[in-house]
């Protein structure tokens, strides 16, 4: 308890050391075209906060970004398991999946605007970043698996829900936690990279697109704010109902403190 609250204060005064660079920065500058004070960035998200308009982008970007998640963390189990289930699908999908973690996010989204509109665009983005992460992450507690008590478990022919349950989940979870960390944040980068990009109508994307060609600065750097809160409080929730679920599958508490 004691480390957990000296954490969050030393995170509180990083925190309020980089706001105060920032602000010097501001006012060393002078120019708001170039670069608002944390104050005037603040004072602009107050302003978008009671406007319908505001919550509207904030549901749709949500709702895509978290579908194309939703379903990369779906595929990504299905196609991990199949691949170490049999040999011929690991080699099907090895050149697939390097070549979905080498090639920058930028030609994806250009190159899937030939086929999909600029609405769905953020969901098949997040949903080709995700896939790689995850299916990765999977793999990895799959085959971490104990060989033992596997065999042990087809000695004694237990049933596949006991299998899952006593040896698979165990060693996939916490893998999986991991990997849904980091796939969140990424998808929610790639997400809004895609709508700034694809400019469907009502997204946070294309609210940022407006702010930079009207050099509205405040209101920039506000909604690059609301993205980072977005991303992160996702990313608690996520977690916090990942771990109360696995809890009550296994009977045990395996949540693991970020």
């Amino acid at each position: 308890m004691k480390q957990t609250k000296k954490r969050r204060t030393g995170l509180l005064a990083a925190a309020m050391f980089w706001l105060a660079v920032w602000q010097a920065a501001a006012m060393a500058i002078g120019q708001e075209v170039f670069l608002v004070s944390p104050i005037q960035a603040a004072g602009t998200l107050m302003e978008l906060l009671p406007q319908a308009d505001f919550w509207q982008r904030v549901g749709f970007s949500a709702g895509h970004i978290l579908l194309g998640f939703a379903l990369g963390v779906v595929v990504s189990i299905l196609l991990a398991a199949a691949a170490v289930r049999w040999a011929w699908v690991d080699t099907l999908l090895a050149p697939v999946i390097q070549l979905v973690k080498a090639t920058p996010v930028a030609s994806f989204i250009i190159l899937a605007l030939v086929w999909v509109s600029g609405r769905s665009l953020s969901i098949l983005i997040s949903f080709l970043m995700v896939l790689p992460v995850l299916y990765s992450a999977v793999r990895t507690g799959i085959e971490s698996a104990d060989v033992q008590l596997l065999e042990m478990a087809q000695v004694f022919h237990l049933p596949l829900t006991r299998r899952v349950k006593a040896i698979w989940l165990p060693a996939i979870l916490p893998a999986f936690r991991q990997g849904c960390s980091v796939a969140l944040g990424i998808c929610w980068k790639s997400g809004v990279a895609a709508e700034v990009i694809g400019l469907p109508d009502g997204s946070i994307g294309d609210a940022l697109y407006r702010a930079k060609i009207t050099l509205s600065t405040g209101e920039l750097f506000a909604w690059t704010f609301v993205i980072i809160l977005l991303s992160a409080g996702f990313e608690k929730l996520f977690l916090a109902l990942l771990d109360k679920a696995v809890a009550r599958v296994l009977g045990e508490d395996v949540a693991k403190n970020d």
